[in-house]
């Protein structure tokens, strides 16, 4: 199969003169348009599980930026929604789930028809308007990740309820675990075969796991999830995010069975370009303040991980989402300079 998209060659393991680019959340509310658009459609999971909104506004940035790649604009949460715990995004709080009672959670795959479509529906409009050379992301949440949400009930900034059940109750928690894997690797299994050309698991807050915490909850429900797709889409590159691992990186790396890694904003570019990138793709990592900061700190801190990571494949990207405060021309200079190489 004959790869012709940046994004796609990188994550093949191609270095490139101009390393190809993305944005987490690049789809979002720091865009007019998509202000425009929630307020007529109202919350955010009304844009996200209507397939026309959602592929609207996974189009927003591609249209105004031309970025490398297109991510489905969805949320990591659709999972515990397809498991039967309730799900709603309240108003300046964020996302609520209801009662977890993780004995009774079934995957119904049907819940996630809407983003199935709303894939479907990107891939169509990618190549209607123009945009052959723009790569679709699937993704989802890692098990830890969504666990921790599943039964705080919401954010957290401790995790006290899931790390006293992880520790107190290990199996049981451990039950949640299996069940978020398998029904994970089916999610993106589906999103595989609705269009999507690259995958990306988010494990958002795998730095809150100690060592032991980490390899059994970080990496081996990733590994588990990475070998069921492959065993049905052997070629769809996967992106792992470990957000936070700090020295737990190269671990994951080599354990987790990914494509390519991607960087947050605390990893050592150098430390990132020896040790990671001698193992895979990487991506990342800019923090998004210097984004919303602008001026000569943005400038310096782009040229420094092209730099940094010019010695092989690499995907440029920010080390966590674009704040919904950034002004679109600092993403404009952002886009000339990676333009220009």
């Amino acid at each position: 199969m004959k790869i012709d998209k940046p994004f796609l060659k990188v994550l093949a393991g191609e270095k490139l003169e101009r390393p190809p680019f993305w944005m987490m959340r690049q789809a979002g509310r720091y865009l007019p348009e998509y202000r425009k658009l929630r307020a007529e459609k109202g919350g955010f999971l009304a844009m996200a599980m209507d397939p026309k909104s959602a592929a609207e506004i996974t189009m927003q940035p591609i249209r105004r930026f031309g970025m490398d790649a297109a991510i489905i604009f969805s949320d990591i949460l659709t999972v515990p929604m397809a498991l039967g715990q309730h799900l709603e995004f309240v108003a300046g709080e964020g996302p609520k789930l209801g009662k977890l009672d993780i004995d009774r959670l079934e995957f119904d795959e049907s819940v996630l028809q809407p983003v199935y479509d709303a894939l479907s529906e990107t891939a169509s409009q990618l190549g209607h308007e123009g945009f052959d050379k723009t790569a679709l992301i699937g993704f989802c949440g890692a098990p830890w990740t969504v666990a921790t949400y599943m039964i705080e009930g919401g954010g957290s900034k401790d995790y006290a309820k899931a790390k006293t059940l992880a520790y107190g109750q290990p199996e049981l928690f451990q039950k949640l675990i299996d069940k978020l894997t398998d029904a994970t690797a089916q999610y993106l299994i589906g999103q595989a075969a609705a269009g999507a050309e690259a995958l990306q698991i988010f494990d958002s807050w795998a730095g809150a796991l100690d060592p032991h915490g980490f390899q059994y909850w970080s990496i081996e429900p990733t590994k588990k999830i990475v070998a069921k797709v492959k065993a049905v889409y052997p070629d769809i590159p996967i992106i792992g995010f470990p957000r936070g691992a700090a020295m737990h990186y190269p671990a994951y790396a080599r354990q987790t069975g990914i494509d390519a890694v991607a960087l947050d904003t605390l990893m050592c570019t150098r430390y990132a370009a020896a040790n990671l990138q001698s193992l895979m793709p990487v991506q990342g990592c800019l923090d998004p303040m210097r984004l919303l900061a602008g001026g000569a700190g943005l400038e310096k801190g782009i040229r420094k991980i092209i730099r940094d990571f010019s010695g092989g494949p690499h995907i440029f990207n920010l080390g966590h989402g674009i704040n919904k405060e950034t002004p679109i021309e600092h993403v404009e200079i952002l886009t000339k300079i990676l333009r220009e190489g």
